[in-house]
């Protein structure tokens, strides 16, 4: 029988490598991805400003067909000139491209985003939504060329714990759980012939459909802490 496992074992950020734009892979700029008190912790003390340096925290191994658990909480405040749309925004990305293969200065790994966005005290905020950097999908009989489709999740306001599902079979469906609910389903994710970093994926010789991947951490200019990210291999 599957048995669920701890991608972060709660001490350290072994089998973890940070990217981060601006510099390679490995290079943790500003201690922005740490473990403090059992949980990893991204935070932008170090910044200034956060000048456009986003970043991510990969998993050593690519996987294909699995669920993912994932329970974080936002904290804080924003770093300075963080972009609006980014406050109270994370993400965890699937099938995504290795940190060596991105270039020094792309914003984010061609991927399939699990998008985690808390409230803003007024207003609905769903979360698990989609975004596709670098990607596409299908919903139904449908090509989805939009950066991000909205869940049917409630919103999560303050700093409370969240705890996120989402199953993965490979090219076909994918699928956003809150609270044991589904609250988003698409299929078929792969590369965006029309993005400039997905064509550097094709013209490698990478196929279009994507069948795997990397899993990493974002980190988009909102402190936001990460309490567990186990993984059922299926």
């Amino acid at each position: 029988m599957a048995k669920w496992f701890p991608l972060f074992n709660g001490r350290n950020l072994d089998g973890w490598t940070p990217k981060i734009v601006g510099y390679k892979a490995g290079e943790n700029f500003g201690d922005t991805f740490r473990v403090v008190r059992g949980v990893i912790q991204v935070g932008y003390e170090r910044y200034g400003k956060f000048n456009g340096r986003f970043g991510h925290l990969f998993y050593k191994t690519p996987f294909s067909r699995y669920v993912l658990r994932v329970e974080y909480r936002f904290t804080g405040e924003q770093c300075p000139d963080g972009p609006g749309w980014a406050m109270r925004n994370s993400g965890v990305m699937l099938h995504g491209q290795t940190p060596e293969s991105m270039d020094l200065n792309q914003d984010f790994p061609c991927s399939v985003e699990v998008q985690f966005l808390g409230g803003l005290g007024t207003g609905q905020r769903t979360t698990a939504n989609l975004c596709t950097p670098g990607t596409n999908v299908v919903m139904g009989r449908e090509l989805i060329t939009r950066h991000c489709t909205d869940s049917t999740s409630p919103t999560f306001d303050g700093d409370q714990w969240v705890t996120v599902e989402i199953e993965v079979n490979g090219d076909q469906d994918i699928i956003h759980r809150v609270g044991g609910k589904d609250v988003l389903r698409y299929r078929e994710p792969q590369l965006d012939p029309a993005d400039a970093s997905a064509k550097k994926l094709l013209a490698a010789g990478q196929p279009k459909l994507l069948t795997g991947g990397t899993i990493s951490l974002q980190s988009e200019s909102h402190p936001v802490e990460f309490r567990r990210v186990d993984i059922l291999v299926r």
